[in-house]
């Protein structure tokens, strides 16, 4: 990876990790349609840091108001009397379904599930149920239903979520898709969809971060330029996703969410048809640290396990 190629995929983390498009798909679809290496699960993990920075700065007085809290009560015995503490208690409950599953099927969504076919599925299918969620939220528009502000959610809508959240496991589905999509689903504004989205994504993100840079170090920090590579996609996927952040919350108070379910639709259709073509291949032909599965449609991959198993 050169530094040029760094710096590009830095943009393209900070413009595409809040934005509900799928950062990881298109990390994955830029370097093979360029013709680069595949920076791999490893060194996309880390650079979130870069975004969850942006994150946490955008964020910090709620942070701090619901860290406050959560200590407060904890220190004294108690449990959710406040909203903050509360909400504190919903973000840590939202976080666990990701967890176990994300430990759970590392080495698929590592490997197999980088695969362009799984990326362009879940690019189109996840456009589908964030349509469904947004005419759910036009039929309560009409009939003058109330919905549901940080105030108003319970511990079924941060569970929801979270499973929402578990989805973006899979490349191409998007952190920020899928956990506003189930926030509409369970009734939320567009624009508490988004924000408690955010919020609910920093504890996995700061996870994952310090796993794949422990586990992986010795590969992601071979070399200067190696480390240079990782602190400037980092940096710039920082500043680039600060800016994101207040575009989507600003963006979702007065439009829909039709333009990201047009585009989600537009590259997922496009992709199929680059690797029905064989413009591009499914994964990586050059070895990377992540990639080493053989390049096969799911499929493909389904009938030769199924003759393993016999």
């Amino acid at each position: 990876m050169t530094k040029l190629q760094a710096f590009i995929i830095g943009i393209i983390q900070g413009l595409t990790e809040f934005l509900p498009i799928s950062s990881t798909a298109h990390i994955r679809i830029v370097p093979e349609l360029f013709g680069w290496e595949d920076p791999g699960a490893a060194f996309t993990a880390v650079i979130q840091w870069g975004t969850l920075v942006a994150a946490i700065l955008y964020f910090r007085h709620d942070i701090v108001n619901l860290t406050r809290a959560f200590l407060t009560e904890a220190y004294s015995g108690k449990f959710c009397q406040s909203y903050e503490a509360k909400l504190a208690w919903m973000i840590i409950l939202g976080t666990l379904p990701i967890v176990v599953l994300g430990l759970t099927f590392k080495k698929h969504i590592e490997t197999s599930l980088r695969s362009l076919y799984y990326i362009s599925a879940s690019m189109v299918l996840l456009a589908v149920a964030l349509l469904l969620a947004e005419w759910l939220v036009q039929w309560r528009e009409r009939r003058k239903y109330k919905q549901k502000g940080f105030d108003d959610l319970n511990w079924w809508d941060t569970l929801t979520v979270g499973f929402a959240q578990a989805v973006a496991l899979i490349p191409g589905a998007s952190r920020s898709g899928v956990t506003i999509t189930g926030g509409l689903f369970v009734g939320m504004k567009r624009e508490t969809a988004a924000r408690y989205s955010f919020l609910l994504s920093l504890p996995a993100v700061f996870g994952a971060g310090v796993l794949e840079l422990y586990k992986e170090r010795h590969k992601l920090l071979v070399d200067n330029d190696a480390a240079w590579n990782l602190v400037i996609a980092t940096v710039v996927s920082g500043i680039v996703g600060y800016a994101t952040i207040a575009f989507l919350l600003n963006y979702l108070k007065r439009h829909t969410t039709y333009l990201f379910i047009v585009y989600r639709v537009a590259v997922g259709g496009l992709l199929l048809a680059l690797l029905l073509t064989g413009k591009v291949q499914p994964l990586p032909s050059s070895p990377s640290e992540e990639a080493t599965a053989p390049a096969v449609a799911p499929s493909e991959l389904a009938l030769t396990q199924t003759g393993d198993a016999r």
